[in-house]
Order: C-alpha cells, then sequence, then structure tokens
C-alpha cells in the first residue's frame, strides 16, 4: 500500500536529463509502471510538447495515455501542443508552460488563450515571480518551480526555494516541482557536485509553510541533510497535515520511477515488497 504522503508523487519524466530514455522504451515503460504494484505512486507521463508528432504510433485508441506536455518555448508552443493532443487517444492530465522572458503575466495569458485541462504555469526565477503568482491564483491554476537542472545556476538555493514556496502557499496555488529532486533527502551530487533538493524536503518545508513557520524554518528545512530524521519527520505528519500538504506540493518530475521506490523503502517509508516489484 503507497502511504498518503507518496500518492501520485513522481510524474514520469523519463525522457528527460538525465535519463534521456527514447520515447520507444518511456512508452511501454510508462505503462507497465501504471500497472504495477505501486501504480499509485505514479503520475502521468510527461512529454515534451516536441515528441507528440512521433507519440501517435505507440498509442491505441483502446487504451488511452496519461499525459502531461511541457512547452519550454511558451504559450504560443502550448496553444499547437493542445491541438496537437486532441487528436491522439491520450488522456490529457496536464499542460506545463514556461513564461518567455520579459513576458509579464497579462500577455503571458492572453497568447495562451483558454486551457481546458490543468495548467501549471513555469514560474520565473526573477522580479516578475509576484505577479505571475497572483495572475495564477487569479485564474485558478497552478505553479510549476524548476528545481535544478544541467547547470549549477539552474538549483535554487534553500532561502529561494522557501520564499517561492510560502508566496504559493500564501496565494491558495498548488505547485509542482520539476528537475534536480533526484533523492529523498537534500544531497550533493557526487559527479557534478551540485546541491541537491530532496523532494521530502519539499514536503515538509510546504506542511511548515501551511504553519505559517517562517522564511528561516523553510529555508533550514530545505538544506537539512540527515535522511533519518527527515524520513522520520514525514512518517509523523499525521494525515491531516499530509493531505493537507500534498494539496499544496502536488508531484514533482523524475527520470526513475524505481529509484524514489528503492530509497523511500530503505528509509522505512515504503513496504520492502512494493520496492522488491519494482525491480
Amino acid at each position: 500500500m503507497i502511504p498518503a504522503f507518496a500518492l501520485g508523487l513522481c510524474d514520469d519524466a523519463a525522457v528527460f536529463p538525465p535519463g534521456l530514455a527514447p520515447l520507444t522504451e518511456a512508452v511501454p515503460a510508462h505503462r507497465h509502471h501504471r500497472a504495477a504494484p505501486y501504480a499509485q505512486l505514479v503520475g502521468p507521463l510527461i512529454l515534451p510538447a516536441t515528441a507528440l508528432d512521433d507519440l501517435y504510433r505507440l498509442l491505441t485508441a483502446d487504451d488511452p495515455l496519461d499525459l502531461s506536455v511541457t512547452a519550454p518555448g511558451g504559450p504560443c508552443e502550448a496553444a499547437k501542443a493542445l491541438a496537437a493532443a486532441a487528436d491522439l487517444p491520450v488522456d490529457l492530465r496536464g499542460l506545463e508552460v514556461a513564461v518567455p522572458s520579459g513576458m509579464q503575466p497579462d500577455e503571458f495569458f492572453r497568447v495562451l488563450g483558454r486551457v481546458d485541462v490543468p495548467l501549471y504555469v513555469e514560474v520565473p526565477r526573477d522580479d516578475r515571480r509576484t505577479a505571475m503568482i497572483a495572475a495564477i491564483a487569479a485564474r485558478g491554476h497552478r505553479a510549476k518551480f524548476r528545481t535544478g537542472g544541467v547547470k549549477a545556476n539552474l538549483y535554487p538555493s534553500p532561502d529561494e526555494l522557501a520564499g517561492a514556496i510560502t508566496a504559493v502557499v500564501n496565494a491558495g496555488v498548488p505547485f509542482k516541482a520539476t528537475a534536480g529532486l533526484h533523492h529523498p533527502v537534500r544531497n550533493t551530487d557526487p559527479k557534478t557536485g551540485f546541491h541537491q533538493h530532496g523532494f521530502l524536503n519539499l514536503l515538509l518545508a510546504t506542511d511548515a509553510a501551511l504553519d505559517g513557520r517562517p522564511l528561516t524554518d523553510l529555508a533550514a528545512i530545505l538544506a537539512d541533510r540527515d535522511a533519518r530524521s527527515v524520513a522520520s519527520r514525514v512518517a509523523r505528519l499525521g494525515e491531516r497535515r499530509t493531505v493537507a500538504a500534498r494539496a499544496c506540493f502536488l508531484s514533482f518530475g523524475t527520470c526513475s520511477i524505481t529509484d524514489p521506490l528503492t530509497e523511500l523503502a530503505d528509509l522505512g517509508l515504503l513496504a520492502s515488497a512494493l520496492q522488491e516489484t519494482s525491480r
């Protein structure tokens, strides 16, 4: 059984770095995950808009693929992706759109037009953040935070991420995270030297923001590298706080579904039987 804190937590971003799985492998692998005993942990398959043209030959009308589409090029690319997805046998669970450099909220939403699926707006890491979060909240959409990538400067500091989490929680905007969350707890990647955020740290920081705790507390939670302590605090959240935190922190993208399973089992947060079925 998947515990409440992990339900739908891991979006399947297998085709993105560092996994870079070919589409022909990612689609059947995702179907395997969605049929596995740990399926409740798995969110939709995340694909870039550019992959949609090659997707149709891997699908069948009687078995729609649960899918979320990213549009890093901005609202024009997103509008085209929506039209392309409408012709495919998919269950479109989300549209994730980046905000082009210099584009303000009013222009962004005007160009994007009407969206009838859950919309995740990738919040810019600059002085547009406050206005963009307010615009997202006013329209009932969702936020997306980039928490890492292939360069060190793509990783926000604990202080920056604490501010972003507090801002969306205070605005009543649910969010997801993407990139760099390769492990449950904050760590330093031995190959790159990048300081990576932990997805359990994000969960606890969201809970702290809901409790009205100051930014310094959230930053300290995000910076905590004590895996056993972090896991113990997640286990002690209780049902009410867990449900509330997950209503805000919706999911994160991971290029491996099995790695989070293994590490959560090693921390005692998932049954070892689920870990074994993922191998």
